[in-house]
């Protein structure tokens, strides 16, 4: 580019993004001189999904901002919580976090995933259909202009991401009342209605159940009950806290 040179500052949660030398503050920035701040910020590596205000020579501006010679501009996170209007708050989440989805509809939050990849168009479709926010570590995936609303998944550990979701995007919790497999919502089940699903030994240990609407899977609190309750258990406090 051979255009309008501006400074440019990002705040330290975006530098995982950008090239090293770009993470100090107001990094002198050659611009083309009619490229949108969005384009520019983009360019450098930063989702549109991860910045928040833009601030130009102290006035807040839009991504449609084109940056002007000798503009200082910066580029700050996203504030949170982050407020999603327009649509209650559902997310979609990219084949890759099939473990982060399960853990949201532990806790009651409508997350919608399958197993077999859709590919990035189709998932970027569905968020704009549905109005679900779209969870991924794909930057490109993130970039693309048709998804409804985004937010990159910055950890690869799901005890990490479930917290970040919760503390960005501070959704209600529910717990126990969605199919971890389906996402369907769940309601109490008697033993009688559900027996044809139990194995004779579950029969004889447990009374209490609860079965998904949609695809019809039985819940009881078996073996695996006390390691989901303190997922849970931990969720809500970081909620509260």
């Amino acid at each position: 580019m051979n255009g309008p040179e501006i400074l440019l500052s990002f705040a330290p949660e975006l530098h995982l993004f950008v090239a090293a030398e770009r993470t100090a503050p107001r990094t002198p920035v050659v611009t083309d001189g009619s490229s949108t701040l969005g384009h520019l910020v983009e360019s450098l590596g930063v989702p549109l999904t991860e910045a928040g205000r833009l601030v130009a020579d102290g006035t807040e501006v839009t991504v449609s901002h084109i940056p002007g010679a000798g503009e200082s501009i910066e580029v700050y996170g996203v504030e949170r919580p982050q407020r999603v209007p327009g649509a209650p708050l559902r997310f979609l989440l990219d084949v890759h976090l099939g473990t982060l989805a399960r853990r949201l509809r532990l806790l009651g939050v409508d997350a919608a995933y399958t197993n077999e990849d859709p590919g990035d168009a189709a998932l970027a479709t569905l968020s704009a259909q549905e109005r679900r926010v779209l969870l991924s570590r794909d930057r490109g995936l993130l970039r693309r202009r048709e998804i409804w609303a985004g937010a990159f998944i910055y950890s690869d550990r799901p005890e990490d991401q479930l917290r970040d979701v919760l503390e960005r995007f501070a959704p209600s919790l529910a717990p126990w009342t969605r199919c971890t497999a389906c996402n369907g919502p769940l309601t109490d089940a008697d033993k009688d209605s559900v027996r044809e699903h139990l194995q004779h030994g579950t029969q004889r240990t447990y009374d209490v159940f609860a079965q998904c609407t949609a695809c019809g899977r039985v819940y009881w609190r078996g073996a695996h009950h006390a390691r989901l309750e303190a997922i849970v258990e931990q969720a809500l406090k970081d909620s509260a806290g």
